[in-house]
Parts: C-alpha cells; structure tokens; sequence
C-alpha cells in the first residue's frame, strides 16, 4: 500500500514539474516574433524611436535634427496628444518619419485598462489626422502580458520595445552626458534606442541629439525607421537585461 502512495505522490510532482506551462519570458515572445527588441544584423544600422509625442515644442526641435543628419526615425504616438498638436504629426509624416501607435492616453496595462479601445482610439485618431494606418504598437512601460501580445496581433499590429540597453530615461532627467553616454557606450547594430520627445517639464533630449547624431554618423551608423530595420532581421537569441 505504501508502494502504491509514494508512485502516486511521484507521479503528481512529475506531472506538476514536467509538464508545467513553460514561463513565457523575453525569450518566447521574442524567438517567436511576436516582440520585438532590437534584431540581429551585420548593416551598421539603428533605429531611434520617440515616445509619447508630439509635443508643440520640442517635437519640431527634434524633427530639425534628424533633418539636419538625414535621419529617419519612428514616433511612437499618443492619441491625445496628436487631437491638441495635429500639425506637428501632420509635419512627422511630411519628413518620411515613421508613425506607430502608443495608446490614446498612454494608459499602462491594468485589469481595468481596455486595451484595445486604447489601440483602435488612436489609430483612429492617427487616420482622421494624418490619413495613414499603423503597423507598430508599443505598450505604455513597455508592459505587456499575453493577453495584450494576442491583442495586438488580432488588430494587425507588431510589438516593438526597445534594446535594454538603450533607454536613455531621458524623461526623467538624468543629464545631458547621461543621456549622452547611454547611447555612445552601448550602441551596435540592430539596436532600438529609447528617446521621449514629449516630458513634463524641460527636456534634456534635444541637447542630447545634438552629440549623439554627429557621432553615430561619424561611425558610420544609418538612421532608419523601425519598419525599415526590421527588414535586416536575422533570427537572435534573447539577451539578457
């Protein structure tokens, strides 16, 4: 009888261990394509991405720079933002800049959260302003769970983070040299850079560019839109932050 009990107890702890639900960290979402965080190429191309624009100031200011350096970037938009600056978006697809969804209020994923009225409020914005369709999402945080992967796939989109190594926090004000060495010390090919073109307050990003953008194209980086880089794409394992 106690030969029966322990076979059974063995038999429920493998059954519980050997065929638990695997973990579904970067490495699954990331090896199966569904989110993306920097790719793997032998081109000496980077992506810069702004988050959480336009903004009636700094936005334009930026949009100078990446002019001047004929770089093309991708500006991860808020809804919100875009019903009171139309213009400044309308001037971000007139220069070949890419446009992707970030969210109509920049609302972090919750139980509450109905992410996908967030997702389709946007577009729908981004379409009555600028009459364009997106195909890149990134989540507010860059938060994410499996049901919001599923979501963003169900509505056409692709999901795009950013390099780990490569965020700048620059909405957080940490200095110009900060910033500045984040991006000059760890940059390689394939990379996704983090940047924010609308933060509260005074914003240390601008100047920023002005070092970084001279430099990288000195190392002969070429500045392309997320699309565009992901066309480089070669299969990589995950890294690890």
């Amino acid at each position: 009888m106690r030969t029966i009990l322990n076979f059974c107890i063995c038999f429920l702890l493998f059954q519980s261990v050997g065929y638990a639900a695997p973990h579904k960290d970067r490495s699954y979402y990331e090896t199966r394509g569904e989110v993306v965080w920097e790719i793997s190429t032998d081109e000496k191309v980077i992506a810069l991405t702004f988050d959480d624009g336009p903004h009636p100031r700094y936005t334009p200011q930026i949009l100078d720079l990446l002019k001047q350096y004929h770089a093309k970037s991708t500006f991860f938009v808020v809804g919100n933002k875009i019903k009171l600056f139309p213009d400044v978006l309308k001037r971000e697809v007139n220069e070949g800049h890419e446009i992707a969804n970030h969210t109509y209020s920049h609302a972090f994923l919750s139980k509450r959260t109905n992410m996908k009225n967030e997702i389709n409020k946007a577009e729908e914005t981004i379409f009555s302003v600028a009459g364009i369709r997106c195909h890149l999402f990134r989540p507010p945080g860059g938060f994410y769970n499996e049901r919001l992967v599923s979501i963003v796939k169900q509505e056409g989109y692709q999901m795009i983070m950013w390099s780990w190594h490569l965020d700048t926090k620059d909405w957080s004000t940490p200095g110009v040299s900060k910033i500045v060495d984040k991006v000059l010390n760890n940059s390689s090919s394939g990379d996704i850079v983090l940047f924010h073109d609308y933060v509260e307050g005074h914003t240390q990003t601008i100047e920023a560019l002005k070092k970084i953008l001279p430099e990288l194209e000195k190392r002969g980086y070429r500045f392309v839109t997320v699309s565009e880089l992901l066309t480089y794409r070669k299969a990589v394992p995950a890294k690890n932050p």
